[in-house]
């Protein structure tokens, strides 16, 4: 029987109930007939925030308040739409003033409107600001952009310029980069997926292989060692709808190499001094899927290349930045040596012995 599956029965589920029995939560209101259309299309959307911006920023305890704010955009049409909307401090590490000098927000939206505005039908939806400047919210984007390449199994996107206009200083006013970030019910709608709830323990041998070596091996291409299966961390675990196998959906990756946060500091247990220098934290898989991985991503080279330098705003230094990293993967991917060096071994390593590293393993 499939590990999902036992798991299940073992707490009295059926196993092909609709997500709600998996996950506890609200059925989505997302539309089945093809998901949310803002984020199946490109091009940069212009905002305006308005919002009583001091208030914001200076609520990031345990619990932040929704705020009342505008958001301001133009329609298909070109005519401008002004939409009530309420605004949340979110985040984690990024919710940290230390940290963060903007904090990313989440935008709840009125009930009338999530059909008819711009943003579709959505109740929520993460908004990962600028924290300390455009770099690094615009390498981030694409990271996802990346990921997106490999597989539909992927958090879609959709790059923003916000005005923020602070309702309580006339004339105050900032203009920054930002990104939605599609909801995880979404994900999951679209890919005729169930999301596994956090509750239910899943090591990760017990997941797709190729998926997962998939996942693993992309991480090590960026640089990024902050997620776990087993815990969750920085990754949803979904099951195609009738269950097949389990699948990572990653997120987050302000900590990886490719992004190179001011604040990303790597666990002093992993032994890498600085993001920017990668370590593979999957499990070792058989060779043939390793062969097919392997294949794939050089089958994905061009299209993940052309993400930075077919870019008109991205400037020549920030796409040697990225194509100069990838570089440095393709060579070790490529090179029979140095994979099972890098990758080969220590996945062997991880699977017999697994570093424990709280919030990461």
């Amino acid at each position: 029987m499939h590990y999902l599956a036992m798991v299940l029965a073992n707490l009295g589920l059926l196993l092909f109930q609709p997500p709600t029995a998996l996950t506890g939560q609200p059925e989505p209101v997302f539309s089945r007939t093809g998901g949310n259309s803002f984020f199946a299309q490109e091009g940069i959307v212009e905002l305006t925030l308005s919002l009583p911006l001091n208030d914001v920023l200076t609520d990031r305890g345990a619990s932040p308040q929704p705020h009342p704010a505008v958001l301001t955009y133009r329609d298909a049409a070109a005519a401008t739409q002004h939409l009530a909307v309420q605004v949340q401090v979110r985040g984690n590490r990024r919710k940290d003033p230390t940290v963060c000098g903007f904090p990313p927000l989440l935008i709840l939206f009125p009930p009338d409107s999530r059909q008819s505005s711009l943003f579709g039908e959505v109740t929520t939806l993460k908004l990962v600001t600028h924290c300390l400047d455009d770099t690094h919210t615009l390498r981030e984007y694409f990271v996802y952009k990346l990921y997106n390449q490999l597989t539909d199994f992927s958090y879609r996107v959709r790059l923003c310029r916000v005005q923020y206009r602070d309702t309580r200083a006339k004339g105050r006013a900032t203009m920054r980069y930002a990104f939605f970030l599609e909801n995880t019910e979404a994900v999951a709608l679209r890919n005729q997926a169930t999301t596994i709830s956090k509750k239910l323990f899943i090591g990760m041998e017990s997941m797709d292989a190729k998926a997962t070596a998939t996942m693993a091996i992309f991480q090590y291409m960026i640089g990024n060692t902050d997620w776990s299966v087993p815990y969750r961390h920085n990754i949803r675990v979904m099951a195609p709808n009738p269950l097949t196998s389990l699948l990572p959906v990653p997120y987050d990756f302000d900590y990886s190499g490719l992004v190179m946060a001011p604040y990303a500091v790597p666990p002093e247990q992993l032994g890498i001094r600085s993001v920017r220098d990668r370590l593979y934290r999957g499990l070792d898989f058989p060779p043939a899927t390793y062969t097919e991985v392997r294949d794939l991503f050089n089958a994905r080279r061009p299209a993940f290349y052309n993400v930075y330098l077919s870019c008109l705003y991205l400037d020549p230094d920030e796409k040697s930045f990225a194509t100069r990293y990838l570089d440095e993967f393709y060579k070790t991917l490529n090179d029979p040596k140095d994979f099972e060096h890098r990758i080969t071994r220590v996945g062997s390593k991880n699977a017999k012995r697994r570093m424990q590293i709280t919030g990461l393993d």
